[in-house]
């Protein structure tokens, strides 16, 4: 597999259109389920460029009061999360080289003009497993570094069916998102990103 940097595995095109297409009608599934709702960053209440949900037994939520964590219920409807597609099941198998399965699907969605600072995923206890990411919809620019915040980074644009595997080294890797380009999908049906990231939260 493509190696992007210690650690940092880079899958592009690995679902084509037609999976793409049944994959997003699946999430949008997911979404009328559990909607769509706006992180606010601890102790400060900022509220975050993009909107998100999560499917699997977990999911991973943020707010000023209790900050970032992972729990079993959509924040607003009190409800449990929806399950994860087998289509994204199959791909952790198929890519995360980990015996168990993920817990977490946390799906973000970006607008045109949204952005995700540098930051770690280190809120899991299960530091051995990797993070799987799914690209959907239009491209990004993708930056990611290493484990300390001031370390140099590399970028890569991201296409839609793309997959980005962060694992030993890099599990703890900051990495980010810079920027969306409007039009370079027309799998969505308004400008815009879907991200999908898979991600086993326990150590048992």
């Amino acid at each position: 597999m493509p190696t992007l940097t210690e650690g940092v595995t880079h899958l592009p095109e690995y679902l084509d259109r037609d999976a793409q297409e049944a994959l997003l009608d699946e999430i949008r599934a997911v979404v009328r389920e559990a909607p769509l709702f706006v992180p606010a960053m601890p102790r400060t209440g900022k509220e975050m460029s993009v909107r998100m949900t999560n499917c699997g037994v977990l999911g991973w939520v943020t707010d000023k009061e209790r900050g970032y964590r992972y729990q079993e219920t959509h924040p607003v409807t009190g409800k449990p999360w929806p399950h994860i597609p087998e289509r994204l099941l199959a791909l952790w198998n198929d890519v995360a080289d980990f015996p168990a399965p993920p817990e977490a699907c946390l799906v973000n969605h970006y607008t045109e003009g949204a952005k995700m600072g540098l930051h770690q995923d280190r809120d899991e206890e299960a530091f051995a497993a990797p993070v799987v990411s799914l690209s959907l919809g239009d491209a990004c620019l993708f930056r990611v570094g290493g484990t300390k915040r001031g370390d140099k980074t590399v970028s890569v644009k991201l296409q839609s069916g793309d997959v980005v595997v962060l694992g030993g080294a890099a599990r703890l890797a900051f990495h980010g998102v810079d920027r969306i380009y409007p039009g370079t999908s027309t799998l969505l049906n308004t400008p815009g990103r879907i991200n999908l990231t898979l991600r086993r939260v326990t150590a048992s």
